[in-house]
């Protein structure tokens, strides 16, 4: 019987269960970690067991979702390949070491999984004496089937003892699967360190045994840990028989599902690469939209975007017109939500999501082409023949452009392109990519500012506190580098670090406490606090005599910015759960701003709110308030949390104990900062703004408390004063000025009428005046003065101008210029008929630059723009390029 993707799951972490291992869930994709991107490995969210900051557990084991960049262009290209993959795991901290790792793996391999022993080989570093006896005394395995290899393979990080960097490393064992001697190279020599494609590597054992401390120096760790890591895809695929990782149960029916789609043949080889690269990448934006990362120009999000349109690209290659992609999500709930529950409570804005983004890419795509055609003219206008490797890469960049695409549009205007340059610009950018998806060079680093003090957060309880000043600094450089100073003179600015404070660091959003440090004789206004590792920083000016290091001070915050900014933050809880109520419960926090009662949210959602929602949303929050209800704050783990469906930001850090604010049964949410004790004390509040600020993410601004107030008192007195200038009820002020505009609409369109009444008139004289015969085309030279000048203040009437002269002239060229703004505008319009025979205005104003300064832009039948000077001879400039123009034209 075939075993199934999610049953080798299922006995995988049954089996390290089993040995006493602590089961712990799959992480986020969005680490607790700036090292990277997203997370990469099953170890990430074990760095504080393996760097000794964290207890608890000396064993886990663990699914983990993953997803990397690294390896993006060769997806699809390979059987085994992924953006996104699931990597199953052990860890040990300090508990077993080589022996048992490889024991443990090998009973697992042999007695549950019931591979042959003659199908595994095993590599080992070449200078671990070590792990190569325990393989081969120990386990019974032949010579012949270990390899020994070098630091780039056999090591973590790779080459980490000649190149580094420093800090935790040790050497690796990889176990790979014997596909069969009829596989591959078909050499008799063949071996793991070959790549032909018959060997598999199914599990890496990495041993953390080292400190680098420089070139080829490694000193034993107090603590040696395990880290192993086996790719769940690539084992299925071992388990079931397959040659491709695209092939196993939770990835064939999409891959058919796409096929069918697009229509493909399952023998053209090439549609198969780019459906297995579509199913990846889809399944990769899955389940990093499911946590809460949408598409955007930046970081994480520029990845997800990357993603979806390198996919819809590869779709349009084989031959897609519309947009598809948006229905995988469905497919992939069906298949993974035994162990992915997110993905059935996500998979409908998931999908909205992806579409969203599949129509903005069609939409790009075609802006993309006008910018290459445009910049393509301007190649063939200074004689160059290839559009650079800059240009390639910026209109791949910039709108997911298709290099493949460049080409073809190049090479049908006899351009060719740099695609070798192009390549080395990619590769760059994948460099960049492949550090922040994997891990950089200070992973085990702890923090970019020495600063270890521990202080003590006491604004929760008590507005104002006795403390001591630990340390000063008079600079930021000097707090970089963790060089203090004695004492602040007066009017000297610094940063303070207090053994216990009441001020709240700015953090989640929620502005800082501002307020005073008070010595026996000197001051010091605090106008920002951070946070630095576990110090709590604060900033300012001594206002009064000095401050030194070691006195005993008076920290007292600004109680009125306290209460507007605990009005502002508690009001935000409320609006998030009114979304919530109002929108569906897609919608998810990506940022906020908590100011003195002053409120920015942005969360996610698709389209633009009505008026009828934002009431609602509105009125459900006032109503929160009004209700009084009170503001628990109480501190839980973050098990504890989660189990209780507590919300929580992304973006922010999360300890093991969390501090859960809970608002009767509306909302829960993780939240550190400050916050009212009951709903009423937030008064009022009124949204004042509703946008898009990215696609997918909108952004809703609001005031509560004393500003809610006085913008709804200025508002009551402007309602006021336009009930005394229509002479009616306030009630009635909004149809009054309806009949108003109305009004003034109707006499706006008598006086559009005669205006064009007028306009007509003028046409007809100047086109008698003016047309002139140029070889054997209709050209009309026109500078309206003064009593014409009515016209250049509506550009709608400038239009109707044009176009009744035209008229009058039956088709031709017309050359207007008029004076608005305090500029000489021009305008060069052409009728359809003379266009049609090839005739084009930019060639014109192009000859025409040659002798007179100007700039402008337009159509092929119309150009308009400025001119920076009117010589006196201006009209027989224009005419006589207008005869050298004619001359060229195709009759």
């Amino acid at each position: 019987m075939v075993l199934k993707t999610s049953s080798l799951r299922t006995l995988f972490l049954d089996f390290f269960k089993g040995k006493k291992h602590d089961l712990f869930s799959s992480d986020t994709l969005v680490p607790d970690d700036a090292s990277v991107f997203f997370t990469s490995a099953g170890m990430n969210q074990f760095k504080p067991y393996f760097l000794g900051e964290k207890e608890g557990t000396n064993k886990a084991v663990s699914c983990q979702k993953c997803l990397r960049t690294g390896d993006l262009e060769r997806v699809g290209k390979t059987d085994y390949h992924h953006t996104f993959f699931e990597m199953l795991g052990n860890f040990s901290f300090g508990d077993y070491f080589k022996e048992g790792a490889i024991t443990l793996a090998w009973e697992f391999l042999t007695k549950q999984l019931n591979l042959k022993k003659e199908d595994l080989w095993v590599s080992v570093y070449s200078k671990d004496k070590e792990a190569y006896t325990i393989w081969k005394e120990n386990i019974g395995i032949s010579d012949h089937q270990i390899i020994k290899l070098g630091e780039s393979n056999n090591f973590w990080p790779a080459d980490a003892p000649s190149l580094g960097p420093n800090g935790p490393c040790g050497p690796c064992s990889e176990i790979f699967f014997d596909r069969g001697a009829n596989k591959g190279c078909l050499n008799k020599t063949c071996n793991p360190d070959c790549d032909c494609g018959r060997f598999v590597e199914i599990w890496n054992l990495v041993f953390t045994q080292y400190d680098r401390v420089g070139d080829n120096k490694l000193e034993p760790l107090p603590q040696k840990n395990i880290d192993t890591g086996m790719g769940l895809e690539r084992m299925a695929a071992v388990l079931q028989g397959k040659n491709s990782n695209f092939q196993i149960d939770i990835l064939q029916p999409i891959v058919q599902n796409v096929r069918e789609h697009l229509n493909a043949n399952e023998n053209n080889s090439q549609a198969n690469s780019l459906i297995n690269s579509i199913v990846d990448h889809i399944r990769a934006a899955t389940f990093a939209i499911g946590d809460g990362v949408y598409p955007s120009n930046e970081e994480r999000g520029y990845v997800v975007r990357k993603l979806i349109r390198k996919a819809s690209w590869s779709a349009s290659l084989v031959g897609n017109q519309k947009v598809f992609l948006y229905k995988l999500p469905f497919l992939f709930s069906e298949l993974m939500s035994d162990f992915y529950s997110e993905l059935r409570q996500k998979k409908e804005i998931i999908s909205k999501v992806i579409k969203a983004e599949e129509e903005r890419f069609c939409s790009t795509l075609n802006i993309g082409k006008e910018h290459l055609l445009t910049e393509i003219k301007k190649l063939r206008a200074k004689n160059k023949n290839s559009v650079g490797a800059e240009e390639l890469f910026r209109f791949y960049d910039t709108y997911g452009f298709p290099v493949e695409l460049s080409k073809e549009i190049a090479n049908q205007h006899g351009l060719s392109v740099d695609r070798s340059g192009f390549k080395k610009l990619i590769l760059q950018q994948q460099e960049r990519s492949r550090k922040k998806s994997m891990f950089d060079n200070c992973i085990f680093k702890k923090g970019d500012v020495e600063i270890r003090e521990n202080s003590q957060f006491c604004g929760y309880e008590v507005k104002e506190t006795k403390a001591k000043i630990t340390r000063i600094f008079s600079s930021y450089d000097q707090l970089l580098a963790g060089s203090e100073t004695n004492a602040l003179g007066c009017g000297e600015e610094g940063f303070i670090i207090l053994d216990k404070t009441p001020f709240y660091p700015e953090s989640g959003g929620q502005l800082a406490d501002k307020g005073l440090i008070c010595v026996e004789e000197g001051g010091f206004v605090v106008d920002r606090v951070f946070k630095v590792n576990q110090a709590i920083i604060h900033k300012g000016k001594v206002s009064r005599a000095s401050i030194l290091k070691g006195q005993q001070a008076v920290a007292s915050i600004d109680q009125d910015r306290r209460g507007a900014l605990a009005r502002a933050h508690t009001v935000t809880h409320l609006l998030q759960a009114a979304l919530r109520s109002v929108l569906g419960e897609h919608v998810c926090q990506q940022g906020s701003l908590v100011d003195e009662d002053k409120l920015r949210f942005d969360f996610t959602h698709f389209q633009s709110l009505s008026r009828k929602e934002l009431d609602s949303i509105e009125s459900l929050v006032n109503s929160f308030i009004f209700q009084g209800d009170e503001v628990s704050k109480r501190f839980i783990s973050l098990e504890e949390a989660k189990a209780e469906g507590a919300l929580a930001f992304f973006k922010d850090k999360y300890g093991e104990s969390v501090r859960s604010v809970t608002i009767s049964n509306y909302s829960k949410e993780l939240c550190a900062g400050t916050h009212l004790s009951n709903t009423f004390q937030a008064g009022e509040f009124v949204i004042i703004s509703e946008a898009s600020i990215s696609s997918g993410i909108r952004r809703i601004e609001a005031l509560t408390g004393k500003k809610a107030h006085y913008y709804l008192k200025d508002f009551q007195n402007t309602v006021i004063e336009l009930s005394s200038l229509f002479k009616c009820e306030f009630t009635q002020v909004n149809n009054s000025a309806h009949r108003i505009l109305k009004e003034i609409k109707g006499c706006q369109q008598k006086m559009s009428g005669l205006l064009k009444e007028r306009i007509a008139i003028l046409a007809k004289d100047v086109a008698l005046k003016c047309k002139k015969n140029i070889e054997g085309v209709a050209f009309l030279f026109y500078t309206w003065d003064d009593a014409d000048s009515f016209l250049a203040e509506d550009p709608s009437l400038v239009k109707s101008f044009i176009d009744f002269l035209h008229e009058e002239m039956s088709g031709g060229f017309v050359f207007v210029v008029y004076n608005h703004s305090g500029k000489n505008n021009f305008i060069f319009s052409a009728c359809d008929e003379v266009v049609k025979e090839g005739f084009d205005c930019k060639e014109f104003i192009e000859i025409l630059k040659e002798s007179v300064s100007l700039r402008g832009g337009g159509r092929k039948t119309c150009i308009q723009g400025v001119t920076l000077n009117i010589p006196v001879d201006f009209e027989e400039i224009v005419i006589r390029c207008f005869s050298k123009f004619a001359k060229q034209l195709k009759r």
